[in-house]
């Protein structure tokens, strides 16, 4: 038995769920805004307790590595290499975007598309028109690597001519009224969560696919930029 504990922080959503052999056994999560340093400790000894499960217990720690918040991914990062160092376990990470799409593949109604062709589309939020998006088949196999791009009305037009596209997560809301098609598929309300790292985490804990703790970074596909601080005298 394979007890991974996976941790997502890449956007706004703080989220921890304990798995088992790629089942989620118990989850915690919340959107609250700059929650994470809050957060996220307390989630995962909670969820422990709850569980009756020691930190010794634990086979494996899997982080969500990015795209998305510097910040958020820091937090996310930083704790998990803590419990790997701690723990003497491996660090084992998983692509953001992928971990949604393996959300939207258990829920996204396939009746309505059988035998239509589609693809899944996750976005994440990059600022201004800007997302970090993919792009993976029916089978959650990458067809177009990850990237950071501005969204326009030709995006995507070689797939959404082919087959149906379903966009989601908090970079897809901002898209509809520029990509417009009748392939264009958008759902709502699609955040990143630690529930859909369960399988693909457990598949690299089996093929033994971990990070070099020591040197592993988040996936932060762009510079990180400081804003100007808005403190009265500087500019």
């Amino acid at each position: 038995m394979a007890n991974i504990l996976c941790i997502e922080t890449a956007t706004v959503a703080c989220s921890v769920a304990l798995t088992s052999n790629g089942n989620v056994l118990s989850k915690k999560e919340t959107t609250e805004k700059n929650a994470h340093s809050a957060k996220l400790t307390l989630f995962i000894d909670e969820i422990l307790k709850e569980n009756n499960i020691e930190y010794t217990d634990l086979d494996a720690i899997a982080i969500s590595k990015g795209p998305g918040s510097y910040t958020g991914l820091r937090i996310g990062v930083s704790t998990a290499k803590g419990l790997c160092y701690a723990l003497d376990l491996p660090l084992i990470s998983i692509n953001t975007l992928q971990s949604l799409a393996y959300g939207m593949s258990g829920v996204y109604p396939m009746g309505e598309i059988e035998g239509k062709g589609f693809v899944f589309c996750p976005m994440l939020d990059a600022r201004r028109m800007e997302v970090y998006a993919a792009l993976y088949n029916s089978g959650l196999e990458e067809i177009r690597e990850t990237k950071a791009e501005i969204i326009e009305a030709a995006s995507y037009s070689e797939f959404l001519e082919q087959s149906q596209v379903v966009f989601f997560g908090d970079g897809a809301e901002k898209c509809k009224g520029t990509i417009v098609h009748p392939n264009a598929i958008f759902m709502d309300d699609v955040l990143p969560s630690s529930g859909n790292m369960a399988m693909p985490a457990y598949q690299k804990y089996k093929q033994k696919e971990f990070e070099d703790v020591a040197y592993f970074e988040p996936f932060y596909l762009k510079d990180f930029v400081a804003g100007i601080p808005k403190v009265k005298g500087l500019r």
